[in-house]
């Protein structure tokens, strides 16, 4: 096998405009978390809050005028709570048929379409508001049935593009766009609510999803053999690389996957990893708002900078994944479970540190940062492991476990809401030990159960061994 130039390949091209696409989906999924702040009634959110002199007040605050012409509605925290957990309703239902779609119509159209039909969504996001709470909820939801196939859509695609050596490198890469895309978009959202309005937090980010979606359409191609100017080295290259790893069968074998224990292995992993990761992405503002009492300019960029640190461990850790693999000869499953050790134990360690600081802000924001950069190391741990172990069903695969994985999204903010009616130092450590406990559950289940093989049953040969 040769290997062949990564500089301008198509796989390489493929993996860019991935990651772009993603940068755009984790934009328009945590907007919202942003302009809510704005979109609020100051009053209604304040009657809860009984002690936000824990810490002191922030006295930094640069007077700038502030554009109050953004509408404003009365939504109690419960409401709020709603809002924020909608889109994880529409979110999970497409999982599973992400993956089959994927494998069945090919993952361009559903990739494509998924992010376009959220960046359609998100610019009536507005006129949804107005219309009332249930519209906003509805049109939330609908946000996540589009972005439910794309991940499912991306794996099932790298399973035809990604040969096994630069899996990690490739599907990081694709990946990372969705740390990147939270980096911006926090502190971006924050800057446009204070300078313009909070609608044009859903225009701007929902128009650049448009344009996107037309670039996507006419660069990329589901398999290396339909791609337009591929070049024929690169092409056999991909093709040979894969050529013992692929099923040719068309049904698909649901119940040895259902069986398979390293498959629940990346579900539990999967769950744990979420549990946290969502309850700081929907939930961290608040927590310094409410607690360390930054003002929004400051949290915007505060609050994207663990996302920063993360979406630098992405792009390091699958470089390193690789390396090991190819140059140290170290397993794939040795791989996999000590990058997801790390990426679980370690963000575990720290996020329960995070709570013990009291008034500190350097340091909390130092913790959570580094928690959040330590789980980068999942990306080539458990979160690819679905293409080691079954690559002609990875897109199949990744909606189950993400099925799973979505469930923290939608119940874990509701439960840390519920446990921090006060707003006490003591709640937040609460849901901060919930929190670190899930993780190492889930970690040490991946490093008990994974396997780095690819599976009997997603080889094609599967069903006459059997007979």
């Amino acid at each position: 096998l040769v290997s062949v130039p990564t500089c301008c390949s198509a796989r390489y091209n493929l993996a860019l405009l991935a990651f772009f696409g993603f940068f755009l989906l984790y934009a328009l999924r945590v907007n919202l978390s942003v302009a809510l702040v704005d979109m609020v009634e100051p009053n209604t959110s304040l009657a809860k809050n009984m002690t936000s002199n824990v810490c002191p007040e922030h006295s930094s605050t640069i007077n700038v005028p502030r554009n109050t012409t953004g509408q404003k509605y009365s939504w109690d925290a419960d409401t709020q709570g709603w809002i924020l957990g909608s889109f994880f309703y529409g979110y999970i239902i497409t999982q599973i048929p992400g993956g089959y779609l994927a494998s069945k119509i090919g993952g361009k159209l559903l990739l494509g379409f998924g992010i376009f039909g959220t960046s359609v969504f998100t610019l009536l996001t507005p006129l949804a508001a107005n219309l009332g709470v249930g519209y906003l909820i509805a049109v939330r939801a609908l946000e996540g049935l589009g972005e439910g196939v794309t991940f499912p859509a991306m794996h099932s695609m790298w399973s035809s593009w990604a040969p096994p050596l630069e899996r990690s490198k490739l599907l990081s890469i694709s990946y990372a766009g969705a740390q990147l895309g939270t980096v911006v978009s926090l502190p971006l959202s924050g800057l446009i609510c204070y300078y313009m309005n909070w609608v044009y937090v859903f225009y701007i980010f929902g128009a650049l999803g448009v344009l996107w979606f037309f670039f996507w359409m006419w660069l990329v191609s589901d398999t290396p053999e339909t791609h337009r100017s591929i070049s024929h080295a690169e092409r056999e290259y991909i093709l040979s690389s894969l050529k013992d790893q692929l099923s040719t069968q068309k049904s698909v074998p649901w119940r040895p996957i259902l069986e398979s224990l390293p498959l629940w292995a990346i579900v539990v992993a999967h769950f744990s990893y979420n549990w946290t990761f969502y309850t700081l992405l929907t939930l961290l503002p608040t927590y310094m708002k409410e607690i360390l009492r930054f003002d929004a300019q400051e949290n915007g960029f505060l609050s994207a900078l663990p996302y920063f640190g993360c979406w630098l461990c992405i792009i390091l850790s699958g470089q390193i994944a690789d390396y090991l693999r190819e140059k140290q000869n170290l397993s794939t499953v040795c791989v996999r479970k000590c990058f997801t050790l790390i990426g679980m134990i370690g963000p575990a360690v720290f996020l329960v540190a995070a709570g013990f600081i009291g008034c500190n802000y350097a340091l909390a924001v130092a913790f959570v940062t580094i928690s959040t950069t330590l789980g980068g190391f999942c990306t080539s741990g458990y979160s690819i492991n679905h293409l080691d172990i079954a690559p002609s069903y990875a897109g199949i695969l990744l909606g189950i476990t993400n099925s799973f994985a979505t469930i923290p999204g939608m119940v874990g903010p509701v439960i840390a809401k519920n446990l921090t009616h006060n707003n006490t130092v003591g709640e937040w450590q609460t849901v901060f030990y919930i929190a670190a406990s899930i993780n190492l559950f889930g970690a040490i289940f991946f490093a008990l159960f994974a396997s780095g093989e690819v599976q009997d049953w997603a080889v094609s040969g599967y069903h006459l061994h059997r007979n």
